[in-house]
C-alpha cells in the first residue's frame, strides 16, 4: 500500500476496551505484544508516520472520588505505563470512550442534570476547580490518572460518546438531542476542562451514525438505539455540528417497501401467541417495547402487532412471514401510535435489523468525514 493511499486512515484500534473489569484481565498479556507486532508491520509498510495505533479504553479503567484523585486501577498500572509510553513515543493519542448516559442508567442516585451540559445543581467542587457536567469530570479523572504515570500532556481522543434514543428510561429523542448538541457546543467552544483549559480533546467521535438492530443487548436494550440517524438514513432530531452546513440532512431517494404492515388479527384468540412473539423478537428488534421504550405503552395487542410487523418487514414483507398460524394479518392502515413508529422496511438488500445497512452505503461514505469527527 502506498503511503498516500493510507492518509484517509488515521487510527487502527488494537482491540476495543480490553481493560473492562468484566474481562477479569484475560486480555492483558496480549495487548503489548499485539501492538508492537502491528507497529513493526506499519514501519515495514512505510505507514507508521500516517497511521497511529491506539487501544480504546473504557472509563472503568480509572477511578477516583474526585477528578484530581484519578488513578488507573491498581492491576492496570504497569500495563498502562507501558502502553502510554508506547503511544507517546509513536505520536499516538490516548483513546477513551465516555458515556454519561451509562452513569445515569447504572446509578439511580446519579444526578440527572449533571449528565448534560446545561448547568447543574449538583456541581462537583474539587479544590479550586468546579465541574458542572459528567463529561468534564470523567475526562479530568483520566487526565489525573495519566499525570500520575508521567504522561499528563498526552493528546486525548474521545473514541465513543453518545446518547441512545430508545429502549430504556432516559433514552429518548429529547435527552439525546440535548446531550449531543450540548457536547458539540462544548467541544467547539474550545473551553477544554479545568485540568486542560482551552485544550479540547484532539478528536471526538459520536457513537453512532446509525442504529444497529442486531447488536447485543446484554448491556441494556438501549444498545440498538445510539444512532443520530435511524436505519433509513433519516435524522432523528435537529442537530447542528457547527461545520457551516446547518442541521443534519436526511438521506434522499430512500426506497421503501409498500406501505403495509403486519398486525395481530383482531378476529383471533391471541392467548397462545407467546411462542410466535418469541420467534419474531428473536430475529427482529423489539427493544422499543421494553420499559422506558417508545412503544412500551401500546398495550398487549399492540405489542403483538409490533413484534409481528418487525419480523414481517425484516422478511421483506413476504406474505408467509405474517401468518403466525393465522394470528397475523396484513393491513394498509398505519398502526403507529404516538411516538411508537411501526416501521416499513427498505427495498433491495437493506435490512432494518442488520448492523450494517447496504442500501445506506451511498450516503454513509459521504457523511462520515463531516458527521462523526468534531474538529
Amino acid at each position: 500500500m502506498e503511503p498516500c493511499r493510507a492518509k484517509g486512515i488515521r487510527y487502527v484500534a488494537v482491540g476495543n476496551e480490553p481493560f473492562l473489569t468484566s474481562y477479569s484481565g484475560q486480555y492483558l498479556p496480549y495487548i503489548m505484544p499485539a501492538i508492537l507486532n502491528l507497529q513493526q508491520s506499519l514501519v515495514k509498510a512505510n505507514l507508521a508516520s500516517y497511521v497511529k495505533l491506539v487501544v480504546p479504553c473504557n472509563a472503568d479503567a480509572y477511578e477516583a472520588s474526585l477528578p484530581s484523585q484519578g488513578v488507573f486501577r491498581s492491576e492496570l498500572t504497569q500495563i498502562m505505563t507501558q502502553l502510554v509510553s508506547f503511544l507517546n513515543s509513536n505520536g499516538s493519542p490516548f483513546v477513551v470512550n465516555i458515556y454519561p448516559f451509562l452513569s445515569l442508567y447504572n446509578d439511580p442516585d446519579f444526578p440527572q442534570d449533571y449528565a448534560f451540559f446545561q448547568g447543574t445543581s449538583h456541581a462537583v467542587t474539587d479544590g479550586p476547580n468546579v465541574y458542572y457536567n459528567a463529561f468534564d469530570g470523567n475526562y479530568d479523572t483520566l487526565v489525573s490518572a495519566l499525570s500520575k504515570i508521567g504522561y499528563g500532556n498526552i493528546p486525548i481522543v474521545v473514541g465513543e460518546i453518545g446518547w441512545p434514543t430508545d429502549g430504556a428510561i432516559g433514552a429518548n429523542l429529547t435527552a439525546a438531542r440535548a446531550f449531543t448538541q450540548g457536547l458539540v457546543n462544548h467541544v467547539l467552544r474550545s473551553e477544554g476542562t479545568p485540568l486542560r483549559p482551552k485544550v479540547p480533546p484532539m478528536d471526538v467521535y459520536l457513537f453512532s451514525l446509525l442504529d444497529e438492530g442486531a447488536k447485543s443487548i446484554l448491556p441494556g436494550t438501549f444498545e440498538r438505539h445510539w444512532g443520530i440517524f435511524s436505519f433509513d438514513g433519516q435524522a432523528k432530531y435537529a442537530l447542528n455540528l457547527g461545520l457551516g452546513r446547518g442541521l443534519l440532512k436526511n438521506a434522499r431517494d430512500v426506497q421503501y417497501l409498500p406501505s403495509r404492515w403486519c398486525v395481530a388479527n383482531p378476529a383471533r384468540d391471541l392467548s397462545d401467541v407467546s411462542n410466535h412473539m418469541k420467534l419474531a423478537c428473536s430475529v427482529a428488534d423489539c427493544t422499543t417495547l421494553n420499559y422506558g421504550g417508545s412503544c412500551n405503552g401500546i398495550g398487549a395487542k399492540g405489542n403483538i402487532s409490533y413484534a409481528f410487523n418487525s419480523y414481517y418487514q425484516l422478511q421483506k414483507q413476504n406474505a408467509l412471514s405474517c401468518e403466525f398460524d393465522g394470528l397475523g394479518m396484513v393491513t394498509f392502515l398505519d398502526p403507529s401510535v404516538g411516538d411508537c413508529r411501526f416501521l416499513v422496511g427498505l427495498t433491495g438488500t437493506s435490512s432494518i435489523a442488520s448492523a450494517s445497512q447496504p442500501a445506506a452505503y451511498f450516503w454513509i461514505s459521504a457523511l462520515l468525514s463531516t458527521l462523526i469527527v468534531l474538529l
